[in-house]
């Protein structure tokens, strides 16, 4: 099924499509609230840049946030002026619930991790549905045990989480359920639910909060009004919120609640120590529930913040609903509530018959669940994210002038810098803010179900406020200069392949990136090609931790690296790059130059990586790419066998040769290109012809030299794990690897979960887990390779298993064994969620699948950031693709006497689709 064939075919594509085209504004509202704002480098106004320090949670609740808002499953709208979010308490707690806790980098044993439960359940593309679920303790939440427990740990301990700690015991807790309907752009109904899971009756305050971002107190902002917005009480469960420039909205609420209302101003009394400059201040609400000072909130019954404070109390098994309604003031209903319950029957039945639409009806039930989690967790991540570096660093005129070293420390040098948008968001609690290589990833999943978001997302990343004049793409917030993979390329062409069909895809849009995208390409050329001989270095490429040293820093030994990823990756930039420009010469014969060109240096990359000084990067005794470090005229070659040295897998493309007979210019420079060159045959698989199809094939590997790497790859005991490709090979677990430099020595082992050291933060791991990006984009490679050398190429896979497949198959297998990390095993468990009893035996919990940021080399265990349902988000694409689906779009050369109903297994014993256990591919 084409991604765009049923545009337009149910209610939510139309709304889309209306979205698109401005003539409705059903976006306005949606997801955009952070999960945390505090700690961000955004709100870091210290000497030093120490961001955990300087603004830590225990301020949070009590200190007003300069360039964003946090809350519990919020919303706002897209510029994040007014929000709305959940307050909790449970009657133990010594803070109200506003916003997820979690430790930060120095006080969790592997780095910065949310220590709460809950859930992204479903959401549509125009956020007219959304539904979400938090897990809240009856008992008190142990802030206290999981700070000092989790930093006395050391590395080779695991995390103890909040489930550890026995607070969901007896199922003492509630599922606390935030549902969101649009009646129409700015008409949004509310439904929260509260579920006592627990053995007897339990009391909860809940109190649902609207409140303006403070945009007041920092002195003129540009775009913002100077004006005070307010809320105010206007009858009996009704209030209005106003503002210069979003407009007059009102909260309407049901049942018995009291109003409470406060202002978004920092507590100085609490914070700094000084008197407060205003009588009502954030923290009101904490200070009213939690310590029963009436005095804290303004009996006046106005201010920039409002909650509704409901006390309920729920039998056990038993479930309280609470109603409320957001409308702007000219579209909301006179009967508040008139028809409430239809509008979310009808929203849900949509967003059913937009999914249905969109993944396959093929797909077995389970694959569904995780699908529908997965789309919804992609949607929910959306925030807006605003930080402009000239402001931050020179400070507001109505506050004191920041540190003078703030001059000379972090990201300084983007000062052009003006991010005001809403973005796609790695994961909304430990990634609260844009990572330019996540986010490639993010749009492949996100084309599927909002096309012009992705293209969108796509083309404000290469605009002239984000870009840098020099032409380097912004990195993230904690380093804008930091150097991550060159994958923006693939990502838009991936991107315009799959929201159109041949012939009727948006060339504007390909020939829009185009174009900024030779800026970046230049930049990489320039900046990351120490000697000019098309072997590249660039700092960690955000592989952080995976080499022998820390690649952002100058080297110990001194002299530099040579790196088989960095090339690799310029490789494959190149290459996305040549399809771009072929494409585009189509209809414009401009383009056939900047085709030769990219053809021509692709061949020199390739040349330089496979040959340079012998045999480039390539140890051909071991059959595998390596990094090499170069000092004092010598290449050592650093034998670490990791992702790095299958990374020059991906850099493979097939070239059509009808598209290229219809380029004169391009096709007369490449025949004499190739006649010339000749002395490249023998180690680079450059224009061989299919005799099947006629194409060509452009790759970095040779025919051999693929074979021989990929018996690394498929081998068990390498990288091949039941769960997906290792980072790192397990032979390094007998045999780490191990460079000596003066009296210093450097390893690398294999580290299967969490980091087993602070190099590069230890908050993330890249030696021995599983990482969906490069999976991924192996995956992908596989069938471009399959597409070229189809059944004359078959390895055996497993390594060891006698069973001989296909490229197209090996990459079904290892697209089934990624998607398997998500669906229940014969007990129920997922592996995603290791050893968790409760995952797999409680009814509220079975359902439940969490997008973690990595896995666990041999169980599949999730690691790191938990809700990391963006690059993540892929193992939905790779679940969406059956076989069916597959056999539609890749046609197999050499295929007449195959059986297309069956796939071979990694038993070698051939097995039949099956609707509850499908095959799956990419």
């Amino acid at each position: 099924m084409d991604p765009t064939s049923l545009r337009g075919n149910t209610v939510e594509e139309k709304r889309l499509a209306e979205d698109a085209s401005r003539e409705r504004n059903w976006k306005r509202w949606g997801p955009y609230l952070s999960e945390r704002q505090w700690a961000t480098v955004r709100e870091d106004y210290s000497p030093y840049g120490n961001c955990w320090d300087y603004f830590p949670h225990d301020h949070a609740r009590s200190r007003a946030y300069r360039w964003g808002e946090d809350g519990l499953l919020g919303i706002s709208d897209r510029q994040c002026r007014l929000c709305f979010a959940l307050a909790l308490w449970n009657g133990k707690d010594p803070i109200l619930k506003e916003r997820l806790f979690g430790l930060t980098g120095s006080e969790g044993n592997h780095g910065e991790d949310v220590k709460e439960l809950y859930y992204y359940l479903d959401s549509t593309p125009t956020h007219s549905y959304m539904k979400a679920l938090y897990k809240y303790p009856q008992t008190e939440y142990p802030y206290a045990r999981l700070i000092e427990e989790n930093r006395r740990r050391g590395l080779s301990a695991p995390e103890l989480e909040l489930i550890d700690t026995g607070v969901f015991n007896e199922d003492r807790y509630f599922d606390v359920f935030a549902e969101y309907a649009k009646f129409s752009e700015n008409d949004i109904l509310i439904r929260l639910t509260i579920a006592n899971r627990g053995p007897e009756k339990a009391m909860l305050h809940l109190l649902p909060t609207l409140w303006f971002r403070n945009t007041w107190s920092w002195g003129p902002i540009p775009e913002e009004s100077t004006n005070k917005p307010s809320i105010t009480l206007e009858r009996d469960r009704l209030v209005r919120a106003q503002h210069d420039v979003l407009g007059n909205y009102q909260l309407a609420f049901e049942g018995n609640a009291k109003p409470l209302f406060t202002d978004n101003e920092t507590n100085s009394a609490r914070i700094h120590n000084y008197p407060n400059g205003q009588l009502f201040v954030k923290d009101a609400f904490d200070e009213y529930v939690v310590h029963g000072r009436a005095d804290a909130v303004n009996a006046q019954n106005i201010g920039t913040k409002f909650a509704a404070h409901y006390v309920l109390e729920t039998e056990p098994g038993k479930s309280e609903v609470v109603r409320l309604r957001l409308s702007a003031t000219d579209e909301a209903p006179l009967d508040r509530f008139a028809g409430f319950d239809e509008v979310f029957a009808q929203r849900m039945k949509e967003a059913d018959e937009f999914y249905d639409a969109v993944i396959p009806s093929e797909m077995d039930k389970e694959s569904k669940k995780v699908a529908r989690q997965g789309y919804a967790g992609l949607l929910w991540s959306k925030q807006f994210y605003q930080y402009c570096i000239r402001e931050w660093l020179s400070g507001d005129p109505a506050q004191p002038a920041p540190p003078p070293e703030r001059h000379f420390g972090r990201n300084r040098e983007w000062t052009h810098l003006f991010n005001r948008d809403v973005i796609s968001m790695p994961d909304k609690w430990e990634y609260p803010w844009f990572a330019a290589w996540d986010l490639a990833f993010h749009m492949i999943p996100f084309s599927k179900i909002d096309p012009h978001f992705a293209k969108k997302q796509l083309i404000l990343f290469l605009r002239e406020w984000y870009m840098h004049p020099n032409g380097q793409i912004p990195a993230y917030e904690f380093a804008f200069g930091d150097v991550n993979p060159p994958v923006h390329a693939w990502a838009a062409w991936r991107v315009y392949k799959m929201t159109g069909p041949r012939g009727q895809r948006d060339t504007a849009f390909l020939e829009s990136v185009f174009q900024k995208l030779l800026l970046n390409f230049t930049w990489w050329v320039n900046r990351k090609d120490a000697e000019g001989n098309n072997l590249f270095s660039g700092g960690f490429l955000g592989l952080d931790n995976i080499g022998v040293f820390d690649r952002s820093k100058p080297l110990p030994t001194g002299g530099f690296l040579q790196q088989a990823d960095g090339t690799a990756w310029m490789g494959f930039y190149c290459l996305t790059m040549l399809s771009m420009a072929l494409e585009l010469a189509q209809t414009n014969p401009v383009y056939e130059d900047m085709a030769s060109k990219f053809f021509e240096h692709f061949i020199g990359i390739t040349d330089a990586m496979n040959s340079l000084g012998g045999t480039g990067l390539w140890d051909e005794e071991d059959g595998f790419y390596y990094d090499q470090l170069k000092v004092d005229g010598q290449m050592i070659p650093l034998r670490t066998r990791s992702c790095v040295g299958l990374l020059p897998l991906i850099a493979v493309e097939n070239l059509e040769t009808a598209k290229i007979n219809k380029l004169p210019g391009f096709k007369k420079r490449m025949e004499w290109f190739l006649n010339y060159r000749k002395d490249l045959a023998s180690l680079v698989t450059y224009c061989e012809v299919c005799p099947f199809t006629g194409n060509r094939m452009l790759a970095i590997p040779s025919r051999d030299r693929l074979r021989r790497a990929l018996r690394y790859m498929l081998d068990e005991n390498e990288f091949f794990s039941p769960h997906g490709l290792r980072s790192v090979s397990r032979v390094h677990r007998e045999k780490p690897y191990v460079f000596r430099a003066g009296n210093e020595e450097f390893r690398v082992d294999y580290v299967p979960g969490e980091g087993n050291s602070y190099l590069f933060g230890g908050n993330s791991n890249w030696r021995g887990p599983i990482w969906f990006p490069t999976n991924f984009l192996i995956v992908e490679a596989l069938e471009r390779y399959h597409l070229f050398y189809g059944e004359s190429f078959k390895v055996e896979c497993p390594i060891g298993s006698g069973n001989m497949m296909t490229l197209q198959q090996v990459a079904r297998e290892l697209a089934r064994r990624l998607g398997s990390i998500f669906l229940p095993n014969e007990d129920g468990t997922r592996p995603c969620h290791g050893d968790s009893a409760k995952y797999a035996n409680d009814p509220h919990w079975r359902d439940l699948v969490l997008f973690y940021e990595y896995f666990h080399g041999e169980t599949g265990r999730g690691c790191g950031a938990s809700h990391q349902t963006g690059w993540t988000a892929l193992a939905v694409k790779l679940l969406e693709n059956t076989i069916e689906h597959t056999a539609q779009s890749i046609q197999v050369p050499r295929d007449a006497n195959s059986d297309a109903s069956m796939v071979r297994g990694a038993t070698g014993a051939k097995r039949r689709r099956s609707a509850s256990r499908p095959a799956i591919a990419v």
